[in-house]
């Protein structure tokens, strides 16, 4: 037995023995290696740059998006958490209630979208409701802990409808009266429309892109991709925040997730907020019988969205209903920092606010303030202030001194 041992040990000195042999020999006088240093210098990887970032940028490109969406889930999240915590209080979570002003009848063919007129969903057209009856739904939001308040109307755009903007100027005059963000989604405006709105109070317009250019005609025929991308020009020049987004669980693929990412990321300025939507499937609409999609599928565009849009609100919005708590708070460590509560939203459920209270009190979550973000993001992005040529002489002397 110890012969058979003394045999291997042998063998394996003489692979040593030969493997070193086969090695440069690099020989050192003090410090000094006479074989040249052979190190090569790597760049940075995209989702390096994007953890090391100090402030949003524009010319992502899609391989670098995809580079990071394709990234390990855990390493991910990990990575977008500590991106948030850079630029946004991680405990803060912007509640925001969502109301249908005017429901169902819309000419567009939206396959999602239960308040189209081309389909047969059971929901019923009305007209646009009464200011009033806004003001109230704002204060009950207010008095819940909401700070934005938006509204919505189902129509294709604003063309003719001036008696119907001066209501909604009233309406978001009066909202913005109580000290609450006000944002709205009327479909297509024009700048001047845009305009009258910032004069109004309007805080943020939404107009989501839903996904990518290349899926988009898979879902909507009525409205070009383009149309959208000039209608959120059109708020941005007017000095409105921009809140685009989209839909996740319309039959798209991974890549469209990174197409829907880099349409945003690459605007001239980031959106304020990106809504992350989850499908919720409406019997008789085109994708009425859509699978649900994936949870990994949210926390991954959440988790992205995040490290490429570093300083974006991200609101989990449609499908919040479909999340446990603690997938929801996954969620907000990875990066989302905002939700739709209340009552209703548009024609889908919603999760209410004594159901948000819970969650907010048992992990340590709070409301966020009406204009939070906008005054943090004022304060991240001021410059440091400099010492005067005074103050600096005294220093130096002092330092003589001493």
């Amino acid at each position: 037995m110890r012969g058979n041992h003394s045999r291997v040990l042998r063998a394996g000195c003489r692979a040593l023995l030969q493997d070193a042999r086969a090695q440069p020999l690099s020989r050192q006088y003090g410090t000094v290696s006479t074989v040249p240093s052979q190190s090569i210098t790597t760049p940075p990887s995209a989702f390096q740059n994007a953890l090391e970032a100090e402030g949003p940028r524009n010319n992502w490109t899609r391989g670098e998006i995809q580079e990071i969406y394709e990234t390990p889930l855990m390493q991910l999240a990990f990575a977008s958490g500590t991106v948030h915590r850079k630029f946004h209080n991680p405990s803060s979570i912007q509640m925001c209630t969502l109301m249908n002003i005017k429901t169902g009848g819309c000419s567009e063919d939206c396959s999602y979208c239960a308040q189209s007129s081309r389909y047969k969903t059971g929901l019923k057209a009305s007209k646009m409701v009464t200011v009033d009856s806004v003001l109230e739904a704002a204060r009950i939001a207010k008095d819940n802990g909401s700070t934005r308040f938006c509204m919505g109307a189902a129509w294709r755009d604003m063309r003719g409808r001036k008696t119907n903007l001066k209501n909604i100027k009233e309406m978001v005059n009066g909202v913005k009266g109580m000290g609450m963000e006000v944002c709205v989604t009327l479909g297509m405006i024009d700048l001047e429309q845009a305009k009258e709105l910032k004069e109004a109070g309007l805080t943020a317009y939404n107009h989501n892109v839903d996904t990518s250019r290349e899926f988009y005609p898979s879902v909507i025929s009525t409205r070009s991709y383009d149309e959208r991308l000039q209608t959120i020009a059109n708020v941005r020049e007017a000095g409105l925040n921009v809140c685009t987004g989209g839909i996740l669980g319309l039959g798209e693929k991974k890549k469209d997730h990174v197409g829907l990412i880099h349409t945003v990321a690459t605007l001239p300025a980031h959106p304020e907020s990106f809504p992350v939507n989850t499908l919720v499937p409406i019997k008789g609409t085109p994708l009425g019988d859509n699978e649900p999609s994936p949870f990994d599928a949210t926390l991954r565009t959440i988790a992205t969205a995040r490290m490429i849009m570093p300083r974006t609100i991200i609101r989990l919005a449609a499908g919040r209903t479909t999340l446990s708590e603690e997938q929801q708070v996954l969620c907000f460590m990875a990066g989302a920092n905002a939700v739709f509560t209340g009552e209703k939203m548009l024609t889908t459920a919603c999760n209410g606010w004594d159901e948000d209270r819970v969650i907010f009190e048992k992990w340590g979550l709070r409301p966020m303030q009406s204009f939070e973000v906008e005054a943090l993001r004022e304060l991240v992005s001021s410059p440091v202030p400099q010492p005067s040529v005074e103050s600096r002489t005294e220093s130096q002397s002092a330092s003589a001194t001493a």
